[in-house]
């Protein structure tokens, strides 16, 4: 028989039958649409996260307190890094450009009647640049600020709003732990970062963070919650990244293992993407599942299909059909039913993707390459499951198949 007409007699077959067709595709649809709508989301996860870094800044570099295995096994992030430790490697690491130590604190904000419970960060006048941040108002710290020890805040866009809705912040005066700091500037949005708002966070003055907000809390100086830098170039972050830690070691007198940790963006984004791409890969597998149970699904409405069709097929047999003809018959019947459902499940899954992208800050990421695999997993599982049925009816007796008329 030519493949034309077997394609226009299993269409005709699969409309006589729409409710029964439209069931058995279901699995196939929700199959598709789920792993196009994982690995979607999985892929603006990743996106999110590498833009996120990005906007850190070009060229930085992380110093963190405590050895890796140290922050894996303790709640408290250990307290090895120092002031002084920033100061040195601003003088004698000849591949930095600028370097921004900063100390954090959650504390209780109040102004007049309103209060928040915020990030308190002291930094120093390198933070803007070493991290990309910028003030829309008034001015940020500076180092008159930083020797004297001045009480003045930096308030984050967010927390402008909440404590002073529709007035300008300018001038007035915040407590924290019964302290008075005069509000000096506001910072520009900045967005989320990993989880965390950063338009809430407040900035003072470092000294002013380690002598009267949460006083000296290592033996060997000012602790800072950890050390940013920038390096000159692109070129020299590998340069930096090693005469940092060789400098620290020769400060901190290390012979094991160091008490500290150097990141650069590279190095968080490649952990980030170890960790997104492997949730992709599950979440796609899971959904994938959906696809085998579909194609189970073919499989058993094409076996009953095969049961009702006896008389069809015997009196195709009985004229003149082969058994490959018969083959071929069921198996397109069962391949358009796995196209089609994949088809449908495709647009499904590529509409809930962009519904994410437009109600969530998650990037909009669409894989060519997840729905060619989903479309072509759901035609092949269609032509899988489909083969044993075929074969059955292939096989049919057609002296037996016409009994039954």
């Amino acid at each position: 028989m030519h493949i034309v007409e077997s394609l226009k007699m299993a269409v005709s077959t699969l409309t006589a039958n729409k409710t029964r067709s439209t069931l058995t595709m279901l699995g196939i649809v929700i199959g598709n649409a789920s792993v196009i709508a994982m690995v979607g989301i999985g892929q603006g996860a990743q996106k999110l996260a590498q833009d996120q870094f990005e906007s850190l800044g070009p060229n930085v570099l992380f110093i963190v307190p405590g050895s890796e295995e140290a922050r894996r096994t303790t709640f408290d992030v250990p307290k090895t890094l120092v002031l002084e430790d920033a100061e040195a490697i601003a003088k004698q690491v000849p591949t930095i450009k600028e370097v921004a130590p900063q100390i954090n604190s959650n504390q209780l904000i109040t102004y007049r009647d309103r209060n928040t419970n915020d990030l308190v960060v002291g930094v120093t006048p390198e933070f803007l640049t070493v991290r990309s941040f910028a003030v829309t108002q008034g001015r940020f710290i500076t180092d008159i600020d930083l020797k004297r020890n001045n009480r003045i805040i930096i308030l984050g866009a967010e927390i402008a709003d909440k404590l002073f809705p529709q007035q300008n912040p300018l001038g007035k005066q915040v407590r924290i732990k019964n302290i008075s700091f005069e509000v000096v500037g506001v910072m520009e949005e900045k967005g989320t970062f990993l989880g965390t708002n950063q338009d809430t966070n407040v900035y003072i003055p470092l000294t002013t963070m380690a002598n009267q907000i949460i006083g000296n809390t290592s033996p060997y100086g000012t602790m800072v919650s950890f050390i940013a830098v920038t390096a000159r170039t692109e070129s020299d972050i590998r340069a930096a990244k090693f005469q940092i830690k060789n400098l620290l070691r020769l400060r901190h007198k290390i012979v094991g293992e160091d008490d500290f940790n150097v990141r650069t963006q590279k190095d968080i984004l490649d952990i980030v993407g170890t960790v997104t791409n492997g949730l992709t890969v599950l979440l796609a597998a899971i959904a994938g599942i959906s696809l085998i149970v579909g194609g189970i699904g073919v499989m058993n409405i094409m076996l009953v299909s095969v049961t009702e069709r006896t008389q069809e097929i015997g009196l195709r047999k009985a004229v003149g059909a082969k058994e490959t003809d018969i083959l071929v018959q069921f198996l397109i019947e069962a391949t358009i039913l796995a196209a089609v459902g994949g088809m449908i499940g495709t647009g499904i899954g590529i509409g809930t993707v962009l519904g994410i992208g437009l109600v969530s800050p998650l990037p909009t990421a669409v894989s060519p390459v997840a729905i060619l695999v989903a479309v072509g997993v759901s035609g092949g599982i269609g032509l899988f499951f489909g083969v044993f049925p075929a074969k059955r009816a292939a096989k049919l007796d057609p002296i037996v198949a016409l009994r039954s008329i």
